[in-house]
């Protein structure tokens, strides 16, 4: 195992900002103190100039593997988010077969193995009629269970309210939900039609994806984790409507949790007249009224998590018209870019990121020695130039699909470092392919 030492290291980790350095061995951080310098290292880094952040910790992620690889698969998507300071993420099942029993759920951590970058865990998909493989979920080795309360693909819509209850009600594991009600959307997808006719325009998928189809199933959601007394964590919230359902506090104190997207806290509805179906997605990003709203509520602790929601698609499936072109947006390479100068403009604290997108997906996963700057813990870290600048070009996008809808702007910092279970796995300038090296999360439940 190799020992790194870490020199003149300024640090962020529980809303403190600290210098010292830090001492790596056996994948982990060993110790952290004010003077190292005598430790014995295999490699030096002098991170002078820099800001340490815990790696990312990107709980909602579609990287397409299995059978739909055209799109991205786990090798590619997983070294473009090492790229992007994201050291462990969190799949989804909405791939081909999709991952709705305990078999499939198995074959992707054998792939994760194989392939991945950054650590990983895999969510099962509930469907109307799979509680029992639900419930046959290691809780301690799995990192929840995704529930689609609004359209999907495949059988992975849960759409019987009876279903709803049981799974509820009688799994244990976490529970994930991407709300929208179906009903609502088909309504407001009709009155588009009658509107616009055949050509849709992009910009109407926030009036098809609305507020209320977003609050109806929220709230319902909701409404269920009380009644059964369930652990919930409500997906890619949008709008300012929906925050009324959550309450500001620690996330420790919480049953019900709520996450934003990196997304919907950059780009408004003006966006669509530029960049159309490269920004639809679902839940649809809306008015800056709600840009605005989901800031506040980061920063009143009332959203928990910040996420990306990852979903790459080909330029091909996107240059369609609207109502063809699928919804997703490959984002894992730049979001903490995105965040950063968010926090540049004053919008959201350094201190406040790194809670929100490192600490707190692990305590509301209870991910077992992540998430943090501490001695016991491994060394998930990535190296930040505050003072750096990257241009975000096709030649730099690692995405396999080769596109963002960040193509062409200009970040005011830029990822230096980054570095998983103690090993360097990005650069700064490539990723860098170590074999083994990435882990399956392991949850203290």
């Amino acid at each position: 195992m190799t020992k790194t030492l870490i020199l003149n290291a300024t640090y962020v980790n529980e809303k403190k900002i600290q210098k010292n350095d830090i001492y790596i061995e056996n994948q982990k951080i060993s110790r952290i103190d004010s003077d190292l310098r005598h430790l014995e290292a295999d490699r030096i880094f002098d991170a002078s100039g820099l800001v340490i952040l815990p790696g990312l910790i990107d709980d909602q992620v579609h990287f397409r593997e299995p059978g739909l690889t055209a799109k991205g698969d786990i090798r590619s998507e997983s070294a473009a988010a090492v790229a992007g300071g994201i050291t462990s993420y969190m799949e989804m099942p909405n791939v081909n077969p999709p991952t709705t029993n305990n078999d499939a759920l198995e074959n992707k951590f054998l792939i994760g193995k194989e392939k991945s970058f950054a650590n990983y865990s895999f969510y099962i998909g509930a469907t109307n009629d799979n509680l029992d493989e639900l419930i046959a979920v290691d809780n301690k080795k799995v990192c929840g269970i995704k529930i689609f309360m609004g359209a999907s693909t495949g059988n992975l819509l849960v759409d019987n309210e009876k279903s709803l209850e049981q799974i509820f009600k009688e799994t244990e594991t976490i529970k994930v939900t991407h709300c929208e009600d179906n009903k609502t959307i088909v309504e407001n997808f009709k009155r588009a039609i009658e509107k616009y006719g055949e050509n849709i325009p992009a910009s109407a998928h926030p009036e098809i994806r609305d507020a209320e189809a977003c609050f109806k199933s929220s709230s319902f959601a909701i409404e269920l984790a009380k009644t059964y007394n369930s652990k919930l964590h409500v997906l890619h919230l949008t709008t300012e409507k929906e925050m009324e359902l959550f309450s500001s506090g620690s996330i420790d104190k919480k049953n019900i949790t709520a996450e934003v997207c990196i997304h919907h806290l950059w780009f408004n509805k003006l966006d669509y007249k530029k960049l159309g179906n490269l920004i639809k997605c679902n839940p649809a990003i809306k008015n800056e009224s709600d840009r605005r709203a989901l800031i506040q509520a980061l920063n009143s602790d009332k959203i928990d998590i910040i996420a990306t929601d990852h979903a790459p698609h080909t330029w091909q499936e996107k240059d369609q018209k609207y109502d063809k072109a699928p919804a997703g947006i490959p984002l894992a390479q730049h979001c903490l870019l995105a965040l950063l100068e968010l926090q540049k403009k004053d919008e959201i604290s350094l201190e406040t990121l790194v809670e929100k997108a490192c600490h707190n997906p692990a305590r509301r996963f209870e991910i077992s020695k992540r998430g943090f700057i501490k001695e016991g813990y491994y060394a998930d870290l990535v190296f930040v130039d505050l003072n750096g600048v990257t241009t975000v070009t096709k030649d730099s996008i690692l995405y396999k699909c080769k596109w963002s809808p960040f193509e062409g702007e200009v970040f005011n910092s830029r990822i230096a470092r980054t570095l998983v279970n103690g090993e360097e796995v990005f650069d700064g300038n490539k990723v860098l392919w170590i074999p083994n090296n990435a882990k399956r999360l392991i949850f203290d439940r």
